[in-house]
């Protein structure tokens, strides 16, 4: 597995409660760049039509070395899922304070894979807490260090 890209905003921003792993149906020049590492999850997010899941704003950059046949680069890109897995996700989505996000990108075995994670938002006291015990455990690791 060969990480391309990783959303940190996300888990800075919300509790990630479930993640899933998503195919992707991309042109040609897309994956290229992908390859390349030319990718953003940025603001991206996952919304759902027809029974089908789909990721709105992934910024892919156009493939340096095609001519007129690139691709548009933030396009709305078709997510391969389970059915069961699509509804559950969707209905978990209506619900109140839940959101459906992209976490990363990554190619495995020469196919691009999404991660994508069930979110729930957190509140401003919630993230100082996180970066509080973040901090705490970054010093309780240089008092280590130190001591030996």
């Amino acid at each position: 597995m060969k990480l391309i890209a990783q959303n940190k905003k996300a888990r800075h921003d919300y509790f990630i409660e479930e993640t899933y792993e998503a195919g992707i149906k991309l042109v040609g020049s897309e994956i290229k760049s992908i390859r390349m590492g030319k990718v953003s999850l940025g603001d991206s997010y996952v919304t759902f039509k027809n029974g089908e899941a789909f990721v709105l704003n992934m910024h892919i950059s156009q493939y340096a070395y095609s001519n007129q046949f690139n691709h548009d680069e933030t396009r709305t890109r078709k997510l391969l899922l389970h059915k069961k897995e699509i509804l559950y996700l969707f209905s978990k989505s209506r619900e109140q304070g839940y959101s459906v996000i992209p976490l990363k990108v990554y190619l495995e075995g020469g196919l691009c894979k999404l991660e994508i994670g069930l979110a729930k938002g957190k509140k401003t006291y919630d993230k100082r807490q996180t970066m509080k015990e973040k901090d705490a455990q970054m010093r309780m690791k240089k008092v280590l260090k130190q001591r030996s």
